[in-house]
């Protein structure tokens, strides 16, 4: 916990049993008809004690707001950001004229281009870049595929419901908000209970069901709306379930992730790369969830867009031939050591990260280094980006490692972008499922001699022991890793027999000495054949533009200073609109000179707007900024023009013939603001800006 707040609390807490002590002595007092100025100067002692708890109360409230735990401010910042986002159609709910579905979204026109935008971008800076094979799959996926990633048995959240209306919430919401709340709206809360509060957000993730239970239980959590008891939490998967053709007896769901599609294409796609490691897939497109109780806009949904890279490489050398270009960026760091001791991130050296074994390996930091300067050129701010390790327990059991791209925004910290090495796994368990090897393969420049594990069942003995049963046994036993096997090996000549657990009758038999034969051989090889490791990082497109949205969203003062005007300040990469046009006053000679710029503009792919309204420059100028709108072209003349830019309100003179070449110049990233300040004669506009 931050020092002040810690010593506030502490100095609250006394400030309020200094109140409670003298006012006890006021009313014994007062029991006692002592006289009138002893009972006086009680009461002004109490007096001022209370205005000192009301210091102490409202410094305490400043430091907490100040440390972004103060709801207040980011409610009513969030409110105007949805308000304007809503009102400028960037999205509105969906089937609003039917009063809506919780965790479905429209993007409206300027939602669809800073979308669009940002996907371009994503291709550019990954798949351009990098070299990468995209690909596109369906969203229908049958169940036998899911059932082979562990999605239909673990992909789940635990729920609880109100024990008499049977309504579902998410369990750690609930202890969440409780805490939350805690913290920012009661004042008279120990700072050791502070602290406590604080440690469990920070832990949560790793919690037990019966853990998250009983927090729950111990805090007194109810519903939410009723305050009825809550049932113990309990896993709710969360995909959506549907059937595949008419008859409804294939099974399928709709997917939870792209990443699927791309796993089981793999053979096809190690082929069109010419059977060469490393090489990275990607793919952009809708993933659905149900979620047991969609909120917080943009961040919660039930259908959203995804963009997922799977990068395939050996899981003996992890190294990245790029790693040079990022290792020397720094930025906020969050390693699962400082969180459990209650630390805050801290800013570190990714390619130092790398070197200490914080981050598991080169290619992870590549990774976590490109998706920092992926969302820091989109608009998010870097002191407001945190790359979080998972915690041991909230890190799947497969995972090698992993970190989450975190944005800070009214909601507190959000997870936008996962990184994480997955390991062999999601190969191996399709490989096993499907019966299709998807391996690769190194060639030897010499052949290696090798010593192999070989085992034998002995099928006519098995089948005479376990009959039907047979073939559980014959592949448990072929499935045994050298450790187990020797192990076996060892007992069965020391003992005879050995009790062997069959995970798929679940239960143990006893193998005979006659039943197997286990040894080593040495071979000669010309090649490894291994599974390739998995390097994931998985983009939350929509998570993303929200926090975008938060970030670039300000306001400033008319030029009257009656009210305040609404800008979002985006780079011209992502801005839904780059330019507008429009005339000074309503004349044809300005009108014609518009659809002059306009033609330029289109012609080099710059998207814009033409605003002949007629209503005030400044009133035009503050509808534009509102929209995110980096550049505006005013026609005041047939023969030149002037250019605006949004953040600055600086204005500069250019011929009609140059302006869609200085617009597109800059809106690509090929010229600055500067540059163009620089080499224009600045304008001074009679016009009222604002």
């Amino acid at each position: 916990m931050d020092p002040t707040e810690q010593s506030l609390r502490q100095s609250l807490s006394e400030k309020s049993s200094s109140v409670e002590s003298q006012g006890n002595a006021v009313r014994a007092l007062k029991a006692s008809r002592a006289a009138k100025p002893e009972i006086d100067a009680a009461i002004e002692l109490l007096n001022k004690l209370k205005l000192e708890k009301a210091a102490v109360e409202k410094q305490l409230q400043t430091a907490i707001s100040s440390s972004g735990n103060g709801s207040l401010n980011r409610e009513a910042f969030r409110q105007a950001v949805v308000n304007t986002l809503e009102r400028r159609l960037f999205y509105i709910p969906s089937f609003k004229i039917y009063r809506g579905v919780a965790g479905l979204f429209d993007y409206g026109p300027p939602g669809c281009a800073v979308k669009s935008n940002v996907l371009s971008f994503w291709r550019q800076h990954f798949i351009l870049e990098e070299n990468m094979l995209e690909v596109d799959c369906p969203c229908v996926t049958p169940e036998v595929v899911l059932k082979a990633s562990g999605h239909v048995d673990k992909f789940t959240d635990l729920m609880v419901k109100d024990e008499k209306t049977g309504t579902c919430h998410r369990a750690d919401h609930l202890l969440k908000d409780y805490c939350t709340e805690k913290l920012e709206k009661d004042l008279t809360i120990s700072a050791e209970k502070a602290a406590e509060f604080k440690n469990v957000l920070a832990v949560m993730e790793d919690y037990s069901p019966e853990e998250l239970g009983a927090k729950i239980k111990e805090y007194g959590i109810t519903a939410p709306d009723t305050k009825n008891p809550l049932s113990d939490p309990y896993p709710f998967n969360l995909m959506f379930q549907t059937s595949i053709g008419p008859s409804g007896l294939i099974p399928g769901y709709m997917r939870p992730e792209t990443a699927q599609g791309i796993f089981v294409n793999f053979k096809d796609l190690y082929y069109y790369n010419g059977r060469k490691l490393p090489f990275a897939a990607a793919q952009i497109g809708q993933a659905f969830r149900n979620e047991i109780s969609p909120r917080q806009g943009l961040l919660r949904v039930r259908e959203f867009t995804l963009a997922e890279i799977e990068h395939f490489v050996d899981p003996e050398n992890k190294s990245h031939p790029k790693f040079s270009d990022v290792s020397k960026l720094e930025f906020l760091m969050f390693p699962r050591e400082e969180q459990m001791s209650g630390q805050s991130a801290k800013k570190l050296c990714i390619g130092e990260a790398v070197a200490k074994g914080t981050v598991n390996n080169e290619t992870l930091g590549y990774f976590i280094g490109r998706v920092y300067l992926f969302l820091t050129r989109l608009g998010i701010d870097k002191e407001r980006l945190r790359f979080r390790q998972h915690l041991a327990n909230e890190m799947a059991h497969y995972a090698a490692d992993c970190w989450d791209a975190e944005i800070e925004s009214s909601y507190g910290w959000i997870e936008c972008v996962g990184i994480a090495d997955r390991s062999a796994y999601d190969l191996r368990a399709h490989s096993e499922k499907s019966g299709v090897a998807l391996v690769a393969e190194e060639k030897y420049s010499e052949p290696k001699e090798v010593e192999k594990l070989v085992i034998n069942p002995v099928k006519k003995e098995l089948g005479l022991a376990f009959k039907g049963n047979q073939k559980n046994v014959v592949e448990s036993l072929e499935a045994m890793n050298e450790k187990e096997a020797m192990e076996m090996k060892a007992t069965l000549e020391s003992k005879g027999e050995v009790e062997f657990y069959v995970c798929t009758l679940e239960k143990n038999v006893t193998i005979k000495k006659n039943m197997v034969s286990i040894s080593k051989e040495k071979k000669k090889e010309h090649q490894r054949v291994f599974t390739p490791s998995v390097i994931e990082p998985s983009f939350g497109i929509g998570r993303i533009i929200y926090c975008l949205y938060e970030h670039c969203f300000s306001t400033r003062p008319s030029k009257a200073g009656d009210e305040q005007l609404n800008v979002f300040r985006f780079p011209p990469l992502v801005a839904p609109i780059k330019c507008t046009v429009f005339p000074l006053v309503q004349n044809q000679q300005f009108e014609e000179a518009t659809k002059v710029i306009s033609k330029e503009l289109t012609s080099v792919g710059i998207s814009h707007k033409i605003d002949i309204t007629g209503t005030s420059i400044g009133k035009r100028y503050a509808r534009t900024d509102e929209l995110g709108v980096p550049f505006a072209i005013t026609v005041d003349s047939d023969t030149s023009v002037t250019i605006r830019e949004r953040d600055s309100k600086d204005q500069v003179r250019v011929s009609l013939n140059e302006a869609a070449s200085v617009v597109s110049s800059v809106a690509e990233g090929k010229m600055t603001w500067q540059d163009v300040w620089a080499s224009f004669p600045h304008h001074s506009s009679a016009a009222a800006d604002e």
